[in-house]
């Protein structure tokens, strides 16, 4: 069941959203060559903690950290802990955050020191990708609208789109109905409505689009060892288009 939000709520996700962006800017500030992904998730904690929110992934179905840290191959669900930086790595930021009960969620892939014109180029089209499937996000428009101009815009520049991740709602859970996917055929799924709250995310590999999920149970990596990007917005739908609620 898809939950429209009230103009109440969306205010409160509104404020969660604003402190996921607070946070990334602070984690930008301290990614460099020699950090670990553990000092990330140690920042992250206590900037989210000191704003008197909840780090929305701290024990979420068991995960140990309080963002997910995913570096090169590794495309989600990464695991702080005592890994190094290196310059030229790129690292994907997963952040959420809990305000009064409402969740949100935004990733953002980085590059550490200077980054090979390749990565740059995988990190571009991940991003523009998100933005081409969000000009398509508006009331009564169809929910795979998204999907397919996400697909297309990955595609073309010779990426491939992860299928067995897909982006979700959000409010009170941090994953409600529905699922939407980054691939498919247009003008399937849900008419979208004012109140919808969304996370979209576009998840991309620089090689085939096989994942595998490591021993620890929740690092996914690509299967050929090719790097891959991650980003990611919570939005509401409005009545002239949408909202980024994940914004300063």
């Amino acid at each position: 069941m898809i939950i429209c939000k009230s103009n109440a709520e969306i205010e409160i996700m509104r404020e969660a959203g604003r402190l996921v962006a607070l946070t990334h800017k602070e984690l930008q500030k301290a990614i460099r060559p020699g950090i670990t992904t553990g000092e990330l998730d140690a920042i992250a904690e206590t900037f989210i903690r000191k704003h008197g929110a909840k780090p929305s992934f701290k024990g979420y179905g068991g995960f140990a950290g309080s963002i997910c840290t995913s570096v090169n191959e590794e495309l989600v669900h990464g695991i702080p802990g005592n890994r190094k930086l290196n310059e030229g790595d790129i690292i994907s930021l997963d952040i959420g955050a809990e305000v009064d009960g409402y969740h949100g969620d935004s990733a953002w892939t980085y590059g550490v020191g200077q980054i090979s014109q390749e990565n740059q180029h995988l990190l571009d089209i991940t991003e523009k990708s998100l933005y081409e499937g969000l000009a398509l996000a508006k009331p009564d428009a169809r929910l795979t609208d998204i999907s397919h101009a996400i697909q297309v815009c990955v595609e073309e520049a010779g990426y491939s789109i992860v299928r067995e991740y897909v982006g979700h709602g959000i409010g009170r859970d941090l994953h409600e109905d529905p699922q939407i996917p980054n691939f498919g055929p247009p003008g399937r799924g849900p008419r979208l409505k004012v109140g919808m709250v969304l996370a979209i995310e576009p998840m991309v590999n620089a090689g085939k689009r096989y994942v595998r999920t490591l021993a620890d149970n929740w690092t996914v990596v690509t299967v050929d060892g090719s790097m891959c990007a991650h980003f990611e917005h919570t939005i509401a739908i409005t009545e002239d288009g949408y909202e980024i609620l994940t914004k300063e």
